[in-house]
C-alpha cells in the first residue's frame, strides 16, 4: 500500500509539473489520441471505437489478474504521458485506487466504465453486501453500455472525428447483437440442471443472472481472498449432490485450487472432469486466436457447454 501511494503521489507531482497540455509529441507526430487502458478488455474495447483516431496501450496483458495488479513505475510514466487513460472501476483495478484518484485532481481526460452502466444490472458484492461485481463485461449488455461509454468519452475528447466513432459504436453493437444470440444458442443446448458453472473464483456471476446460469465460485469475488480446505469441502459435496459433470479453471488464476477440489471429489467416490480453462479477468492473445471480446466470449461459452453436455 506505501508502494502504491508513493508512486500515486510521484504521479500526482509529475502531472502538476507538465499541466494538462494535450498530446504528447509522439501523439501529435501520429495525429492520433494516445490513450492507455488498464485491462485487456478494455484495449480491445477503445481500440474498437477509436480505429484510426487512437493509439492504445494496455497496461495489462494476457493471464493478468487485475485485482492483483500494482502500478509499476513505467505505468505511471505511460498514464502521464498518455492524453487519456481508460478503466473498468468498481474496484476491479484495486491496487491503484489511488492512482486514478491522483489523475482526477490533476484534471488528466479519464474515462470510467463504471460511469456509463446501469446500475439496474449490477451484482452487489457478496464479498462485503456493499459494493458491486466489478466483473460486467459477461453480460453483453453491459459491455454495449462500456461501449457507448467509451464513444462519448472520445467525442468529448475529439469532436471533429464523431461521425466516425459513431460509426463504429453502431457497427460494434451490431457485432455484439450476433454474439448475444450465439451465446443464447448455444446455452439452448444444454437443459436447466445442467447450467452449472463452477470455477476458482467468482467473477462469472454476470454470465450466470444474464444466459440463466447456477455459478458457483470457490473464492470471492476477488482473488484477493483464498479459498480455504473448508470451502473446497463444501463445494465437493455441492459438485457431489447436484451431479455436475465438469469444473473449470481459469486464465488468470492459479489451477490448485481447481484441483484441490477435483481431488476433494475423488475422494468422495465422485468423478469429476476440469473441463477446460475460462477467459476471466482477460482475453486470449493473437497465439490462441481469442484475442478479442467477442472471439473471447465466445471460446468460453464453447469450452462450458461441450463440457457440460
Amino acid at each position: 500500500m506505501k508502494k502504491i501511494r508513493l508512486i500515486a503521489a510521484v504521479l500526482m507531482l509529475s502531472l502538476l509539473a507538465i499541466g494538462c497540455s494535450g498530446k504528447t509529441a509522439d501523439s501529435q507526430d501520429h495525429d492520433k489520441i494516445n490513450i492507455v487502458t488498464t485491462t485487456t478488455m478494455l484495449t480491445d474495447l477503445v481500440q474498437t471505437i477509436g480505429g484510426e483516431h487512437v493509439s492504445v496501450k494496455g497496461l495489462m496483458g494476457t493471464g493478468v489478474d487485475p485485482h492483483l495488479y500494482q502500478a509499476s513505475a513505467g505505468d505511471v510514466i505511460k498514464m502521464q504521458e498518455a492524453d487519456m487513460v481508460v478503466y473498468t472501476g468498481l474496484h476491479l483495478e484495486g491496487k491503484m485506487g489511488d492512482v486514478f484518484a491522483s489523475l482526477d485532481k490533476v484534471g488528466k481526460d479519464v474515462i470510467a466504465i463504471e460511469n456509463g452502466l446501469d446500475e439496474s444490472r449490477l451484482i452487489v458484492s457478496d464479498d462485503d453486501g456493499v459494493s458491486y461485481d466489478p466483473h460486467i463485461w459477461f453480460d453483453v449488455a453491459n459491455w454495449k453500455a462500456a461501449a457507448k461509454e467509451v464513444t462519448k468519452g472520445l467525442i468529448a475528447k475529439d469532436p471533429t472525428n464523431e461521425a466516425d466513432y459513431q460509426q463504429h459504436l453502431t457497427d460494434y453493437l451490431v457485432e455484439l447483437d450476433e454474439l448475444e444470440i450465439y451465446i443464447e444458442k448455444r446455452v439452448a443446448e444444454l437443459s436447466e440442471d445442467q447450467r452449472i458453472l463452477v470455477t476458482a473464483h467468482d467473477a462469472f456471476e454476470y454470465f450466470g443472472q444474464a444466459y440463466d446460469f447456477k455459478v458457483v465460485g470457490i473464492q470471492g469475488i476477488s482473488t484477493v481472498s483464498e479459498a480455504g480446505t473448508g470451502d473446497v469441502s463444501e463445494m465437493a459435496n455441492f459438485i457431489v449432490k447436484h451431479h455436475v459433470k465438469a469444473i473449470f479453471v481459469e486464465s488468470s488464476v492459479s489451477p490448485k485450487t481447481i484441483q484441490a477440489l477435483q481431488a476433494a471429489v475423488k475422494a468422495k467416490g465422485a468423478a469429476i472432469e476440469i473441463g477446460g480453462e475460462l477467459y476471466s479477468d482477460s482475453l486470449g492473445d493473437k497465439q490462441s486466436g481469442d484475442e478479442t471480446y467477442i472471439k473471447t466470449f465466445k471460446k468460453n461459452v464453447d469450452i462450458i457447454v461441450d463440457s457440460l453436455k
